[in-house]
């Protein structure tokens, strides 16, 4: 909200959530059964066409956050080089509310104008009074309203809202309170009602009005710039006539310059135009993609996954996924479709793509996301796909200049790559370190653990790298390592110093498990969780959490870190983990960077567990614990 909030801040239907939309349900109904009925000479084009419309005004806009989300993680161009966090997320969720309110607008003026029952599809001399009107008083009006808000009491009780997002996303231009939005739409419907009172209105123009308005302010909030230069080269006037993305921003950092709605002419009649648009403008057409030092390679888990992604759902991207997700997945499926399709168009199948760029420090973190699901690391075929994409990555990553490139999830898979170490051995001489994150996970792991422990009962599979590392230094604490499978048993026996040998017991049946704390891998089975008495502690150690079927036990948190203060662009949670949380693997990559270590961390090779964690809490990673957070 604004700093003083005046009346009419709230939105009317801020408290329906999602329901809002049903408010046009009556509207659609009463409008499409008109349309059927009527003639073919009497149907109320205009009416019927709201909600197609607006149906396309929420892609459309989907579009451009995608789009621009997927440029700005590249860094190309990029206008105004600061963080963008969780709390204009929050703030700019409401996106849609404008399109809602715009919608039921059309709808109350068509029923209550009878000229507008009766506009034809298309009509050109609407297209030229609609242009005039909009180059004439509504640019003239707004720059003036445009000012008036910036006018200490109206800022401080309106537009302070719309200015709190310096870091503009396409979305943010349509992040106002309620009273200032209608004030808008009264200005925007000069046009539209001028054509209905002249009899020049038609479907196409109106609704057309509509979308120009939304393309030129996404396209003016944008933080990349996009405008080609040659424009105004080959036509100079149409710097007077278009603003740039460069432009606008100067109006969101310096506040008292570039008021135009879209066209720059009336801040250069009135002198309010900023001195150095020109300058910013050349400058973030020749700004070329950063470098990444540390890649973190992830993949999707679902399809539905795709809409959590930052490029997705920004609502959703910024909120940790649900566990229990079948029904969530289901219901998802269907938008992430045509996102899916988007995101191949943008960026292809067959390599991965950016989802997320950071900065901690002098560090640039990126987040690539191999276009996978977790279904296709379960079958030969599928792993053998997988493979080719996940070294192609590797590769890429390395070509860039990374200096370490973590796997994430299954991207690490013993049958995939051995923990990153196949690529080692393909190339000894890569340059990229590759960091599986074995050492900073079992210290996570082992700080979940709670204090005054004695034993533990150690679930997972012979020769498992984690399971190995986690009892070594187990043994080095005197807890006593208590198994139920055999194999696991000996396989540790043999990996294992001798001297370590004594704290590690081989129990002969489950019955005589009683230790409180288990720690468990990938494939702890709800029939295994039952055997548990209550009040157990169920500590992963896997990149995936446990589905949970006992409601008197303690489930932990996969093994995570939250994230230094320094932290820069965060505002998309990973995965299941909650805001400002991220997965002890992906932080081990930036620990490694930070800390300079010219080694590899995968196959054998271990940093050192207390190494690792003295590292991370030296620069500012803070344990963390989902038990603890409640």
């Amino acid at each position: 909200m604004a700093s003083k909030p005046g009346p009419l801040s709230r939105w009317p239907w801020q408290d329906l959530g999602n329901y809002k939309y049903a408010l046009v349900a009556p509207w659609a109904v009463r409008s499409t059964y008109r349309f059927v009925t009527s003639g073919s000479g009497e149907r109320d084009l205009l009416a019927f066409a709201v909600l197609p419309v607006l149906l396309l005004r929420l892609l459309y806009s989907q579009l451009w956050i995608t789009v621009s989300r997927h440029q700005t993680a590249r860094s190309r161009h990029r206008i105004v080089d600061k963080s963008l966090d969780f709390d204009q997320v929050d703030r700019e969720r409401n996106w849609d509310d404008q399109i809602l309110l715009t919608a039921l607008l059309f709808y109350v003026v068509n029923a209550a104008v009878p000229a507008a029952q009766s506009v034809p599809w298309w009509n050109s001399k609407g297209l030229v009074m609609a242009a005039l009107l909009h180059a004439g008083p509504v640019e003239f009006l707004y720059y003036w309203l445009h000012r008036a808000l910036h006018h200490h009491f109206l800022y401080a009780r309106y537009h302070s809202h719309h200015h709190a997002s310096i870091v503009t996303e396409p979305i943010t231009s349509v992040i106002h309170p309620f009273a200032e939005e209608v004030v808008y739409f009264t200005l925007f419907a000069i046009p539209l009602l001028t054509m209905v009172g002249t009899g020049t209105a038609s479907v196409a123009v109106t609704n057309g009005y509509l979308i120009y308005i939304d393309f030129m302010n996404y396209l003016g909030h944008c933080n990349f710039e996009l405008v080609p230069k040659l424009l105004f080269d080959v036509f100079p006037p149409l710097r007077y006539l278009v603003y740039t993305p460069s432009f606008h921003s100067l109006h969101h950092t310096q506040f008292r310059t570039n008021y135009s709605l879209f066209m720059p002419l009336y801040d250069h009649l009135y002198g309010t135009a900023d001195k150095s648009s020109d300058e910013l403008y050349e400058r973030a057409l020749q700004c070329r993609e950063e470098a990444p030092d540390v890649v973190h390679l992830t993949h999707l888990t679902t399809p539905a996954s795709l809409v959590r992604l930052r490029l997705g759902f920004a609502s959703l991207a910024a909120a940790p996924a649900p566990l229990a997700s079948r029904y969530c997945t289901s219901l998802l499926a269907a938008p992430a479709r045509p996102l899916a399709a988007l995101v191949a168009a943008l960026v292809g199948r067959t390599t991965a793509f950016r989802s997320e760029a950071n900065r901690l420090h002098k560090l640039n973190l990126e987040t690539w996301v191999v276009p996978t699901y977790t279904s296709q690391y379960q079958s030969k075929q599928g792993l053998y796909a997988v493979g080719r994409l996940v070294e192609k990555a590797v590769a890429d990553a390395e070509a860039s200049g990374a200096r370490v490139l973590t796997l994430g999830l299954l991207n690490q898979a013993n049958e995939l790559n051995k923990n990153g170490e196949l690529y080692v051995i393909r190339k000894p001489d890569l340059r990229t370190k590759i960091v599986d994150g074995t050492s900073l996970v079992a210290a996570a792991v082992l700080h979940m653990i709670p204090r005054g422990t004695t034993d533990v009962l150690l679930l997972g599979d012979a020769g498992g790298k984690m399971a190995a590392v986690l009892a070594s230094a187990l043994c080095q604490r005197e807890i006593q390592v208590q198994m139920v499978d055999k194999d696991l048993y000996e396989s540790l026996k043999q990996e294992l110093r001798p001297e370590t040998h004594e704290h590690l017991v081989l129990l002969s049946g489950w019955s005589h498990c009683s230790s409180k704390v288990w720690l468990v891998g990938d494939k702890l089975t709800g029939e295994e969780q039952r055997r548990a008495q209550a009040g157990v502690h169920f500590v992963p150690y896997s990149q995936f959490p446990p589905d949970a079927v006992r409601g008197d036990c303690v489930y932990h948190s996969t093994p995570a870190l939250l994230v230094p203060d320094a932290f820069e662009n965060l505002h998309a949670c990973e995965n299941w983990l909650p805001r400002r949380v991220m997965s002890a693997w992906r932080a081990a990559g930036i620990v490694h960077a930070l800390q300079g270590w010219d080694d590899h961390e995968c196959g054998a090779r271990v940093t050192g567990v207390d190494k690792a964690w003295r590292a991370a809490l030296a620069h500012g990673f803070r344990p963390y614990d989902r038990h603890d957070a409640k």
